[in-house]
C-alpha cells in the first residue's frame, strides 16, 4: 500500500474528533463545569441534611439551577450549606429550601419554593425557611415505639 498524506491526514481528524468526544463526556458524567464569576451565592441551615454532599443539585420546580459547593458545621452545631445558584435567579426573601431524595432510595438535593415577597435575596444572604433531611432510620424508630406503646395502653 502506498502512503496517501490525505488518507493520514482524515485518518488523523477521526481520532483527534474521537478523543475530543471521549473528553467531553467524561466532563459532563462527572459534573464538572465552568463556574463564571457573579453567580447567586446563598447560606441555608438544617439541622439534619442526611446525605447531601457537595455539587449536589439544586433544583426549583424539577429544573437545576444549581448545585452545593460547600457543606460545613457552623457555631450552633447546625449544618451550614452554601448554595452557588445561577446569577440571573430572583429569588423573593420569604424563599424555602429542603432537602429531598430524588426517587426511593435515589441521591439527595436541595429544592427551593419560591415565596411571594416583592424584596429579594442577594448574594451572601441566609434563607430563612429550611426543612431537614428526612431520616428513614428516625421515623422507622418513631413508627416502631408509637406501636409499642399502643399495645402497653390497650392492656
Amino acid at each position: 500500500m502506498q502512503p496517501s498524506p490525505i488518507r493520514d491526514f482524515i485518518v488523523g481528524l477521526f481520532v483527534l474528533a474521537g478523543l475530543g468526544a471521549i473528553a467531553y463526556l467524561s466532563i459532563q458524567v462527572g459534573g464538572l463545569s465552568y463556574k463564571g464569576p457573579g453567580g447567586l451565592e446563598l447560606i441555608a441551615s438544617f439541622d439534619e441534611i442526611g446525605g447531601l454532599a457537595e455539587r449536589a443539585p439544586v433544583a426549583i420546580s424539577g429544573v437545576k439551577v444549581g448545585q452545593v459547593s460547600r457543606v460545613e458545621l457552623d457555631p450552633q452545631l447546625r449544618a451550614r450549606v452554601t448554595l452557588d445558584l445561577d446569577s440571573s435567579l430572583v429569588l423573593p426573601v420569604d424563599t424555602a429550601a429542603s432537602i429531598r431524595t430524588s426517587g426511593l432510595l435515589g441521591d439527595q438535593f436541595i429544592a427551593l419554593e419560591p415565596g411571594g415577597e416583592e424584596e429579594v435575596l442577594k448574594s451572601g444572604e441566609e434563607i430563612g425557611f429550611t426543612e431537614s433531611a428526612l431520616s428513614i432510620e428516625r421515623l422507622i424508630g418513631k413508627f416502631v415505639n408509637n406501636a409499642g406503646l399502643d399495645t402497653e395502653e390497650t392492656k
